[in-house]
């Protein structure tokens, strides 16, 4: 046997970056991961598959918005998920030093790599970076796994909201939770 039968195919490269601004590759990306995450189940408030321009408006429009910081996840450079920050409007003075996680997905064909930990730990670093001290976020009690991985990381579930979300007809119960990055800074707030 020759030592190139015993090659072993390099595992796909993934990694995660606060992205400004979208070329329309990356745009295509976003789209196609964010249909795949819709079929399977977790399209951050979409039920059914919206419109390709309607998708492509609100990745556009998410770059666009200052009090939004958006996260991609890539797998050997192909977008395959996303988290938001969503900061607090001006005159919200009360809430300053707190930030909101949200649209927090990984298209079923990514999962398994690490990089919904990724994407979460790397919205936490621009989090704190930025000045904020907690990170609050809501989601459905179906997304089991997802629940799994914030409890994990740190995150306190602080509330129930018995009706949540509509899924088919199903009421579902959601959940709430909230993680202190900085103690400091919110004695500071």
């Amino acid at each position: 046997m020759s030592d190139q039968t015993k090659l072993k195919p390099m595992p796909p490269e993934a990694f995660v970056e606060h992205i400004e601004s979208l070329n329309i590759g990356d745009l295509n990306d976003l789209c196609d991961a964010t249909d795949a995450a819709i079929e399977g189940g977790g399209g951050f408030g979409w039920v059914d598959l919206p419109a390709r321009d309607i998708l492509e408006r609100y990745w556009q429009g998410v770059v666009a918005m200052p009090a939004r910081a958006l996260f991609v996840a890539r797998l050997d450079d192909v977008i395959c998920g996303t988290c938001q920050l969503l900061k607090p409007p001006a005159n919200n003075e009360a809430q300053s030093f707190a930030v909101q996680l949200t649209t927090n997905f990984v298209a079923p064909w990514a999962r398994g790599h690490g990089l919904a930990r990724m994407l979460i730990e790397a919205a936490e670093r621009h989090a704190k970076k930025e000045g904020f001290a907690v990170i609050n976020l809501d989601i459905r009690e179906t997304m089991e796994k997802a629940i799994a991985l914030y409890e994990k990381l740190g995150y306190q579930r602080v509330g129930t909201h018995p009706y949540y979300a509509k899924v088919h007809d199903r009421v579902l119960k959601g959940y709430y939770y909230t993680k202190l990055l900085d103690p400091v800074g919110l004695n500071d707030a």
